[in-house]
């Protein structure tokens, strides 16, 4: 996350869309609708640019300010790294205000084509006689419906991820420019012609395999847990029931965001390493020759869930001796 991600990363989408038209919508109510769930992806992306900004840049490890000595709860002295706000003060010091908003028009071009694009495959793929799981259902009824959605959901999270990686990976790419003060991808029909040139079709969908399976274990995950807590250790008699089984699967969803996390890192430092980008070479990172060494090697650093807090982000070990930049 970072991540699309679903959402998470930044931002994932919650497993399980939302009910689509009914059946005596018309075309136009269809369109209206599709328009508006376009126009809040676009909206929500732009509004939330600035903090999946400053999480790429700590998940390549750009670290320009020193860290700060701070308390911990136990009152000890810890070394802390710049949160947010303090690294977006410095973003704005830099390239000003409109800095945090670099790489945003392909972000939005990826948001849009995976709006549409799952909207066009649950037009094409309609799940029928679609149902949602009631406590009436007994345990093989329940645990079919959810098989069948949750497989129905990955199709579309997975189309929709494939067709709109190559602009997340402009985007990405665009926003680590920072790192190295670079202008090698200043637009994106020249950052497409640039890709293609240099690294061929599959240039465009460097990252894709662990954003997908990041993405589909966070599906099944988080459906399946939610499902059998619901059935197993959600009592009927208890009143407040129904309440806590509609939390459920967005508590699932919180937690498996967060164990599911090292994909979405992955996948986006694969999306700029060995580009040409000072982000995505020594001694930032070596030149990964694929997605499982660059997991392995962040696995050895214990830099798997690094970028996945951006407020409280306590230093390693050796960051007295970090380079500022």
């Amino acid at each position: 996350m970072a991540g699309e991600a679903p959402l998470p990363s930044v931002a994932r989408a919650p497993p399980g869309g939302g009910p689509g038209p009914g059946p005596g919508a018309g075309p136009g109510r269809a369109e209206g609708t599709e328009g508006l769930f376009v126009a809040l992806g676009a909206g929500l992306a732009a509004a939330s640019h600035p903090l999946l900004y400053v999480k790429l840049l700590v998940q390549v490890g750009h670290e320009p300010l020193p860290p700060t000595v701070g308390r911990n709860v136990l009152g000890r002295k810890v070394l802390y790294l710049p949160g947010f706000f303090t690294y977006a003060r410095h973003i704005v010091k830099v390239d000003g205000k409109r800095g945090l908003f670099r790489g945003l028009t392909p972000r939005l071009i990826s948001s849009t084509l995976s709006t549409i694009t799952r909207g066009s495959v649950k037009k094409a793929f309609p799940l029928e006689d679609m149902e949602h799981v009631s406590n009436k259902d007994d345990v093989k009824t329940s645990l079919r419906k959810v098989v069948k959605e949750t497989s129905h959901e990955m199709m579309m999270q997975c189309v929709s991820r494939v067709v709109s990686h190559p602009l997340h990976v402009i985007s990405m790419r665009c926003m680590v420019q920072f790192v190295g003060r670079e202008v090698k991808y200043s637009g994106v029909f020249s950052a497409i012609g640039r890709i293609f040139k240099e690294e061929g079709i599959l240039g465009f969908f460097v990252g894709l395999v662990p954003h997908i399976l990041g993405d589909v274990i966070f599906l099944w995950c988080c459906n399946l847990l939610a499902h059998f807590i619901n059935t197993y250790a959600v009592d009927d008699n208890f009143s407040q029931a129904s309440v806590i089984r509609s939390y459920t699967k967005f508590v699932m969803g919180i937690a498996m965001s967060m164990l599911t996390y090292p994909f979405l890192l992955v996948g986006d430092l694969m999306a700029v390493n060995n580009c040409g980008l000072r982000a995505g070479l020594p001694p930032y990172a070596p030149a990964f020759t694929s997605w499982i060494h660059c997991w392995r090697y962040l696995s050895s650093q214990g830099q798997l869930f690094r970028g996945s807090s951006l407020l409280f982000r306590r230093a390693p070990m050796q960051a007295a001796c970090f380079p500022i930049d």
